[in-house]
């Protein structure tokens, strides 16, 4: 059995075509209301819903999601540029280097993604060796005299390590609780309700 088509040839899906030559225009066929049901019955169409506008990105903080070897990177580089200006500004401050250290443990914390939360307690007391490397004291500058200096640097650091990676330990702690919290808030919700 042979099917006719419903529209002339010179009219495309959404009208006539730019290239047909001029003639009457008639309106395009209108689309389905819905699928048909039993009886003839055709459903209106969903007409969606007014959603709110999102914020402006102005007004919102940076929410980045680092891997956990983007996460190292970060704190690593982060931790030496540091280093190397508390060196070049302040004389080799270990207690301004200690200082900004924190606010770094906690981005690392907050910017890396929901799998790799464990990664930042780990990458954190890294990155405070590595940026301490220019800021500890090198003595005359042979290798054993920095080796030295970064030992007794990470001494005499230790709190500030230490104050640091607990702080990064409880963000991550706190976002590994919430992210539980909420898949068993969603099991329980999908759970069928027993008769």
């Amino acid at each position: 059995m042979e099917q006719h088509r419903t529209r002339p040839a010179r009219y495309g899906r959404y009208g006539p075509r730019r290239d047909s030559p001029a003639g009457p225009v008639k309106p395009p066929l209108p689309a389905q209301a819905g699928r048909a049901t039993g009886g003839g019955v055709r459903r209106p169409a969903r007409v969606p819903e007014d959603r709110p506008a999102p914020p402006p990105a102005a007004r919102r903080l940076p929410n980045p999601r680092l891997t956990g070897l983007g996460s190292t990177l970060f704190c690593g580089l982060v931790m030496l540029v540091l280093g190397l200006l508390t060196e070049a500004l302040f004389g080799a401050s270990g207690t301004v280097y200690g200082v900004l250290f924190l606010p770094v443990c906690v981005l690392t914390a907050l910017w890396v993604r929901e799998g790799d939360l464990l990664v930042a307690p780990v990458v954190v007391p890294i990155a405070f060796a590595v940026g301490l490397a220019p800021v500890a004291d090198h003595g005359d500058g042979g290798l054993l005299d920095r080796l030295m200096g970064m030992v007794t640097g990470l001494a005499t650091q230790a709190g500030w390590l230490y104050g640091g990676t607990l702080v990064a330990g409880l963000i991550v702690l706190s976002r590994r609780m919430r992210r539980v919290r909420a898949a068993n808030r969603r099991t329980a919700r999908n759970r069928p309700a027993r008769p």
